[in-house]
């Protein structure tokens, strides 16, 4: 039986590491074609021939800064070189920077995650909304629980996925009669590269976050955005809350006391 992502155009941002470049692999498996994006290009190519290999008809890799308009436009400008639709879009860039409290944040850091959680994900689908007509296609928006909970040390984290949350939720309204769907997935403890970045390249302390306890892995994650994706055109999957099971709620993680 044929997929229903079979020969789809699906474009991921952020696709380098994680959530990002595990989706790319789920869907090459079900043979959709592939647009990557990331700063990090030279990942992003090795993964393009991986997933040519995997089973995508046509995986390709450009350079994109979701935090640059210019970028943004350059990147959409060349992806109208190679096809003139897109079909499933994941706006999947994004991440945290530090967990200083509002009295000590940093500005850079503060900046940094409105700029990749909230404008880039205006910036990606404004650019990309016109090559989705008529395409009964998919917007999936990779949200955060921190975006529904807040907890100390992540105003602007927290902050920045419940504008996501409201992104999602205002950009369903405005495609309504359009045929595209609009979804928003949003893991608890994952473990990625996400608490290395946060913690600014200090891994002892990232892996202290999952410490005795079975996180979601980017495997998880990417099954899951492969399954919102699938879904038939009538049907829209609004809203994912996806925790590992160890996860009650944002504060209530259960933790063994030797080994995981």
């Amino acid at each position: 039986m044929e997929s229903r992502l079979e020969k789809k155009w699906v474009l991921i941002t952020g696709a380098s590491a994680g959530f990002g470049a595990e989706a790319a692999r789920c869907f090459a498996r079900q043979k959709s074609n592939l647009l990557l994006g990331a700063r990090r290009t030279e990942r992003i190519e090795e993964l393009a021939e991986e997933c040519r290999k995997l089973g995508a008809p046509a995986a390709h890799a450009h350079f994109l800064d979701v935090s640059k308009t210019s970028s943004v436009e350059d990147y959409v400008g060349w992806v109208k070189s190679v096809t003139p639709k897109i079909d499933v879009l994941i706006n999947n860039a994004g991440g945290a920077q530090g967990v200083d409290p509002v009295a000590t944040a940093k500005d850079e850091d503060w900046e940094t995650m409105f700029q990749s959680n909230v404008l880039g994900i205006l910036r990606m689908t404004r650019a990309v909304l016109p090559l989705m007509k008529d395409t009964q296609g998919s917007i999936i928006n990779i949200g955060s629980i921190a975006g529904r909970v807040s907890y100390e040390g992540g105003a602007a984290y927290c902050g920045a996925k419940a504008a996501e949350l409201s992104i999602t939720r205002a950009l369903r309204l405005e495609l309504s009669g359009t045929g595209i769907r609009v979804s928003t997935v949003d893991p608890g403890l994952a473990e990625t590269e996400f608490s290395i970045v946060r913690f600014k390249g200090d891994t002892e302390r990232a892996k202290k976050v999952y410490e005795g306890m079975y996180p979601l892995t980017a495997e998880d994650i990417a099954e899951t955005l492969l399954w919102v994706a699938s879904r038939p055109p009538h049907v829209c999957i609004d809203e994912v809350l996806i925790k590992p099971t160890d996860q009650a709620a944002i504060h209530k993680v259960f933790r063994r006391t030797t080994g995981k």
